[in-house]
């Protein structure tokens, strides 16, 4: 058993920078699934929303950020986060973090859809990348910082678990090293779950392989709450490329930004369209957009439509966004000439584990940062660029919280852990029935739980999955657990709660759109699961 101050499962922005302003503290002990840059804040592009600029105001982005969130936001959490954010500005510049200025030294800012003013910071199209690398470096240097790449958490221990009456708290984490196949205890009473998303619930995502809601599954199967799960984001424009595979199921983000910066949305017959939708037309938020698309696509049974930005400069797009246009011109579209051609990918988990703005949990002990928690910011729609401002600001409060209240129980003899029990069997060497298993999840998804949903589909989604995962409990769950294993298990357990989220919700707000009840009524409060364990 390992025994450290601070338990982190997750390599993000919110997980590093939680790590390094906690490794002032103690020891920090911090698990990646994979690699270290494999995650969705490596792969943001677009920026940090935050109010830098004299001509920009603190109430104007909250403003911005309720009108996105479809009256669902907590407006206290937004007030919280948004006039945080220039002090979290402040501690990325600190760390290194190079974010693009103008020749007089001040940020270059960009503007994305549902923003009132320009004030997102990037770092090219990078910048989540950037952002992420330079917390890595400083991460791997520091002293009281243990990164361990390749480490699964498994589940959350708690007194509860252990037969504790009197009390219920986080005590650490079964955690599996796919390099020996055992299952290592990792003791700490204070543990912050930073783990992303859950994209890969549906066919075509923009987050990595790593996203099946990890984070979400552990905490509800620990018996915290989950709120608002039914808001999945759908990013409205993503590379269409024909030749990816259903199983690979990746897809190429196109920057909010380049709308932004003036991309025009075109159906195939290169005329205009979200003007019959929303007057800020192509800078309507998330949400309008992805439904919008898929209309219209359903409307002239085109598979695509497109992002123009064929109007601007020569050398602009090159310029200001390199990875786009380099990526694109790899499949063949030189994006200074040809129109992009988009569709919506699932992209952003609104909802997650339920927690206060200092990413407390219902379970004591029990931290949530970044995609994985839901501190109200989002409410049913996510406005851009405020998700890596989130990271960096709750990661900060949480820690903050910890040292306050999460006093560290050093009689360990108190609570012992028991050894992990290994199923009896050994998994097959053909996966084909556990790979049907992760197929159907994510067809079910896609066909019954996507941008427009019914009241039918909800239900036949739901029973979908309560056999799925009957048979992930009854039969795989027998067996040496495997990483496929896990991703599985987490996998079908996280769509389950987006789907009971949304047959809740008897409305339409934000990213919830249901035929059976398209309008927007009374219902402005989360959708809030519990669980009885």
């Amino acid at each position: 058993m390992l025994q450290t101050d601070f338990l982190v499962v997750g390599c993000g922005v919110a997980g590093l920078s939680f790590a390094l302003r906690a490794a002032e503290h103690g020891k920090v002990t911090m698990l990646c699934k994979s690699d270290p840059l494999v995650s969705s804040s490596a792969k943001a592009q677009g920026g940090i929303a935050a109010v830098t600029d004299k001509n920009d105001t603190f109430e104007e982005h909250i403003a911005d950020t309720l009108d996105a969130g479809a009256g669902l936001c907590d407006e206290a959490a937004v007030r919280t986060i948004v006039t945080e954010a220039p002090e979290a500005i402040h501690e990325l510049l600190e760390w290194g973090v190079d974010f693009d200025q103008m020749k007089d030294g001040s940020f270059e800012l960009g503007r994305e859809g549902g923003h009132g003013k320009r004030r997102i910071l990037h770092a090219k199209d990078t910048t989540g990348l950037e952002v992420s690398t330079k917390l890595l470096e400083c991460a791997m240097k520091h002293p009281n910082i243990t990164l361990l790449d390749h480490h699964i958490a498994i589940d959350l221990i708690t007194t509860a678990k252990l037969g504790c009456v009197t009390e219920d708290r986080v005590l650490g984490a079964y955690v599996l090293n796919p390099a020996t196949g055992e299952v290592e205890i990792y003791r700490s009473d204070r543990v912050l779950l930073a783990t992303g998303g859950a994209g890969r619930v549906y066919m075509y995502t923009t987050n990595p392989a790593t996203a099946t809601g990890d984070g979400i599954a552990m905490a509800w199967r620990a018996g915290a709450q989950v709120a608002n799960m039914e808001f999945v984001q759908f990013h409205p424009t993503t590379f269409y490329n024909p030749g990816s595979s259903d199983r690979e199921g990746l897809t190429f983000l196109i920057s909010e930004a380049v709308r932004g910066e003036g991309g025009i949305l075109r159906g195939p017959d290169g005329q205009e369209f979200m003007h019959k939708y929303d007057p800020r037309k192509s800078l309507a938020p998330r949400d309008i957009v992805a439904r919008a698309i898929n209309s219209e696509m359903l409307h002239t049974g085109h598979p695509c439509m497109y992002l123009d930005m064929t109007h601007k400069p020569a050398g602009f797009m090159a310029e200001r966004f390199p990875h786009i246009y380099e990526t694109c011109l790899s499949y063949g579209v030189d994006a200074q000439k040809d129109m992009i051609p988009v569709v919506p990918s699932a992209h952003y988990q609104c909802g997650g584990v339920k927690t206060d703005t200092n990413g407390r949990s219902t379970l004591q002990g029990l931290y949530v940062a970044g995609e994985s928690g839901c501190t109200g910011l989002h409410g049913a729609n996510r406005l851009a660029s405020n998700s890596l401002l989130e990271c960096v600001v709750i990661s900060k409060r949480a820690l903050a919280a910890m040292l306050i209240h999460q006093p560290i129980i050093h009689n360990t003899d108190s609570y012992p852990i028991p050894e992990w029990k290994h199923g009896d069997r050994v998994p097959q060497d053909d996966l084909a029935i556990l790979y049907h298993c992760w197929d159907e999840v994510r067809r079910t998804m896609t066909d019954y739980v996507s941008i427009v949903r019914t009241d039918h589909r909800l239900q036949r989604a739901a029973a979908r999955l309560r056999n799925i995962n009957r048979e992930i409990h009854e039969y795989y769950w027998g067996y040496r657990i495997t990483p496929e294993i896990l991703d599985l298990r987490n996998l079908a357990l996280t769509a389950s709660l987006i789907i009971d989220c949304a047959i809740r919700r008897r409305e339409s707000r934000g990213l919830h759109y249901n035929l059976n009840t398209p309008d927007k009524l009374l219902q402005a409060r989360p959708t809030v699961l519990h669980n009885g364990q």
